[in-house]
């Protein structure tokens, strides 16, 4: 068990936490959420003991041991793989490399071999035998593939780091849990397999997620930060989200219930307070209404943006054709005769692990990369807005917000742009701010308002929900489900897939794709994918051989 104990955490005059008080027991998993700046990531470094709290304490049950997601990528480098993920249980470790400086000695003493004994109990009582193969267990899942786990952390790119460093929380059943993140930069593939691994997962977990499709699978609690304070929820997300809704709801019902009685008494006391026979009752009501207190209803300090997508032109019913497109880049085939028709009212999701292959795909499509050959061909009615993933160049100059934004509008009233702004929450002085400082997330909701005045009616979207708070999410995903026209995208957020796409495109690692008129669920579930992948993997290993 881990609790906090009146802490408090002042940061200048601000107080992010005022006088917490909650524990997180065994066997539970506990949902951290809250508004951008609410305080999630801090409130974990308090529970590991990286940040020291103003006042109050975190106690852990003694004997138990912490293990946190770390989010420094580059801190594990001079690394082996296997070794980064055994030195998430670090005595372990230790007493390894220990065993292995004692026996690596040409002047192996008594004393030597005394200790060496003492090392091989202590190994053998943590499982010691099995390190190494519990560890690559957990790498295989996340999709670190055998040939991988004996390079170096460096030779490793973004997002297979990220998988080690979370296969390192995990190692050695840890009886705290805490991940920032955990989902980040994983595929679905990954994020499917830690979903189920911690479902399985019998101790504590104090999880920060944006991805409320994986915070619904795997927690049994919400721990809800607001306004300095944190209050815990039985149940998911939705659960959650369900229940604050109803508290809320039934605190203004109680309070115009309330409203109406100190209406009622006002009204008696005004007309019979001057009146001798009614004195008596008018004095009690009076008592009465003196008792009555109005229920205070804070607005949450969260916020929604709006995000609304119109299209300046209904879209044809001739949208988009490839035809046998193929990309080779660095000797690798990236696409593979991919051939396709878009109609009218397709959301496609591309889906599966190969990323590249997608943004390759999608930067074609927007005229930002030659095919190596096949063609295609856009519909005379559409008009495309495009979302990238890596928008380093978007934001590459001096421009303010609102100048940037301005210059792909076709009307250059400035009221109306901010109008757009406004949606975004970039209110008042937001406008003058330059782009180059702006956050990850600020960048992200530029971007948004840029496609929103487009009026494109044809949207493509390389990963949007990164840097996003869960209210931008929910508002962008309704913004989707709500677009009447034709949306290509890839996301690792699944709810946003299940709910937005009625296509399934997955380009295989070999470049060629799977075109399914599905569901998302559905097509994870169907035996026509896994028939394909069982080909693709078997012609694999032909090769191979």
């Amino acid at each position: 068990m881990i609790s906090a104990n009146n802490v408090t955490l002042r940061i200048g005059k601000k107080a992010l936490f005022e006088d917490v008080n909650i524990k997180f027991t065994e066997g539970n998993c506990y949902g951290l959420i809250g508004a951008n700046g609410a305080g999630k990531s801090t409130f974990l470094k308090i529970l590991s003991g990286e940040l020291e709290t103003t006042k109050g304490d975190v106690s852990i049950t003694p004997g138990q041991r912490l293990s946190v997601l770390e989010q420094d990528h580059f801190k594990y480098d001079d690394f082996p793989v296997l070794d980064t993920v055994i030195m998430g249980n670090q005595r372990l470790y230790d007493i390894m490399k220990e065993k292995e400086a004692i026996y690596a000695k040409e002047d192996f003493s008594e004393a030597d071999g005394i200790r060496a004994s003492e090392l091989e109990g202590e190994f053998a009582e943590m499982n010691g035998w099995e390190a190494e193969s519990d560890a690559a267990q957990l790498l295989n899942g996340l999709g670190i593939e055998p040939d991988l786990h004996y390079t170096m952390m460096k030779d490793l790119n973004g997002s297979e780091k990220v998988k080690v460093l979370l296969a390192r929380a995990l190692f050695g059943n840890p009886d705290i849990l805490l991940l920032d993140e955990p989902t980040n930069h994983l595929d679905l593939a990954a994020i499917e397999w830690l979903e189920e691994f911690l479902i399985d997962f019998p101790n504590t977990v104090i999880v920060v997620s944006h991805d409320r499709y994986f915070l619904n699978k795997v927690c049994t609690h919400i721990a809800d930060i607001d306004y300095g304070k944190i209050q815990l929820y039985a149940g998911n997300y939705d659960f959650w989200y369900e229940s604050s809704q109803l508290m809320i709801k039934q605190m203004k019902e109680a309070n115009k219930k309330k409203e109406e009685k100190i209406k009622e008494l006002q009204e008696f006391i005004s007309r019979f307070s001057a009146n001798a026979s009614k004195s008596k009752q008018a004095t009690s009501r009076k008592r009465a209404l003196e008792k009555i207190e109005l229920d205070t209803i804070k607005p949450s300090s969260r916020k929604y943006p709006y995000i609304d997508f119109r299209p300046n032109r209904e879209i044809g019913n001739e949208v988009l054709s490839v035809e046998n497109l193929c990309k080779t880049i660095d000797g690798v085939k990236v696409l593979d005769n991919l051939t396709f028709t878009l109609n009218h009212d397709d959301k496609v999701a591309f889906v599966g692990g190969n990323e590249f292959a997608k943004t390759v795909l999608f930067q074609i499509l927007m005229g930002e990369m030659e095919p190596d050959s096949g063609s295609y061909k856009w519909g005379v009615t559409t008009s495309q807005a495009y979302f990238p993933k890596d928008s380093t160049k978007e934001f590459d100059n001096d421009l303010i917000i609102v100048d940037w934004l301005t210059q792909y509008s076709e009307i250059k009233d400035v009221t109306y742009v901010r109008g757009f702004l406004g949606r975004m929450l970039f209110a008042g002085d937001d406008g003058v701010k330059k782009v180059k400082v702006l956050s990850g997330g600020e960048k992200v909701r530029c971007l948004l308002s840029k496609m929103m005045i487009s009026g494109a009616n044809v949207l493509i979207f390389d990963e949007p929900t990164n840097h996003l708070d869960m209210e931008s999410i929910s508002s962008l995903n309704t913004g989707m489900v709500k677009f009447p026209g034709v949306i290509l995208f890839a996301s690792h957020d699944h709810q946003l897939v299940e709910t937005t796409a009625n296509r399934i495109m997955e380009i295989l690692p070999n470049g060629i794709m799977i075109d399914k008129i599905t569901t998302y669920d559905e097509y994870l579930a169907s035996d026509e994918m896994a028939r394909k992948r069982q080909i693709y993997t078997m012609d694999n290993k032909l090769e191979d051989n």
